[in-house]
């Protein structure tokens, strides 16, 4: 039996999260990034050199145009990933674009319409669905391990302390919600599977954007997300499921490594903790998944298709709570609301 042939993968610029995220994961998924396209000639065939990069293109239409380009990853600033996803998506590749999908709601239907009109995948970049981990919270709920799930509790905290950092731009649709606040509405997204009926949220602003928020999503059944996320703390990454006969809490519901617990307390029984998480990188397990589908081993699943366009409606509800501007443009003058 022939070895498999290894995904081919372009990127889209030098963000970090390709060097940290991305490549370590590709090496674990026995993957390859082929190219990598930036507008700096320098700053590309630097990062192609130092991290294992077969080749740099100038620019981003370089890549695009590759016929040894198979998928393409687009870890651009938020508001250009609708136009380079459209772009991937017309040229025939395969997209895994990085959260959030787009800026609104709109852009996110009208991205999701190219998809549908090419026939291309396109996958937004939260990997967590396609964890060991968080396949076993769907088969412990599904099992009635806890009763019924009717309450997600869950938390994304980190530092940013430098001022250019691009999460405190408000062009760049920076803030909390937008870059770690819509992690709490994908897993209710995924364990709720409604839309978002209410939504009441406090935020703290900083010079451009809100850099804590905190809430309560109420969905369509009844069933509520109590969410809180910022740049001001510790890392911190929690989540506890409540169901009616029972909770589990998990500690890192975004990027587990090995060695991270989920406990699960059913109603009159010890608690039971276990660590599903097998491989060393977060990303790994959409990768496999994205070369079996490509290998044609797979059907896909988690398509943005599925999910994002909730996840885009959740999220905007959050920021009209929080009295902040849909997309971001308006910066820190916009909206009162839950805005201090």
């Amino acid at each position: 039996m022939s070895p498999r042939p290894p995904v081919r993968w372009g990127i889209l610029g030098t963000a970090n999260i390709a060097r940290a995220q991305l490549l370590p994961a590709l090496a674990e998924s026995g993957d390859v990034a082929v190219v990598v396209g930036g507008r700096d000639r320098d700053r590309t065939e630097a990062f192609a050199r130092d991290h294992g990069v077969t080749r740099a293109a100038d620019g981003y239409r370089a890549v695009l145009e590759d016929p040894e380009v198979d998928a393409v990853y687009v870890p651009l600033p938020n508001p250009l990933h609708a136009e380079w996803a459209t772009a991937a998506l017309e040229a025939g590749k395969a997209v895994l674009c990085e959260k959030p999908l787009t800026t609104n709601p709109t852009a996110t239907r009208a991205l999701l319409d190219v998809a549908r009109s090419t026939g291309g995948l396109l996958w937004e970049s939260f990997v967590f669905p396609f964890q060991a981990q968080h396949l076993r919270l769907v088969e412990l709920i599904d099992s009635g391990a806890i009763g019924e799930l009717r309450e997600i509790v869950a938390s994304f905290h980190f530092p940013v302390t430098r001022p250019e950092n691009i999460r405190l731009s408000a062009p760049m649709f920076g803030g909390a919600l937008a870059d770690v606040g819509c992690y709490p509405m994908r897993l209710a997204h995924e364990l709720f599977g409604q839309p978002v009926a209410e939504a009441q949220v406090a935020a703290e602003l900083g010079a451009e954007v809100e850099v804590e928020a905190a809430g309560v999503l109420t969905y369509d059944d009844g069933r509520r997300l109590m969410l809180t996320c910022g740049f001001r703390r510790q890392p911190e990454t929690t989540a506890l499921l409540l169901g009616t006969e029972g909770l589990i809490r998990v500690d890192n519901p975004w990027h587990p490594q090995p060695g991270a617990q989920i406990e699960v307390r059913g109603s009159g029984s010890d608690p039971v903790t276990e660590s599903p998480t097998v491989d060393a990188h977060s990303f790994t397990a959409a990768l496999r998944h994205i070369g079996a589908v490509l290998r044609e081993e797979a059907e896909p699943v988690h398509l943005a298709s599925t999910s994002a366009l909730a996840v885009a409606q959740a999220l905007g509800h959050a920021r009209e709570a929080a009295g902040l501007p849909l997309d971001g443009s308006a910066g820190s003058g916009a909206g009162s609301g839950g805005v201090r």
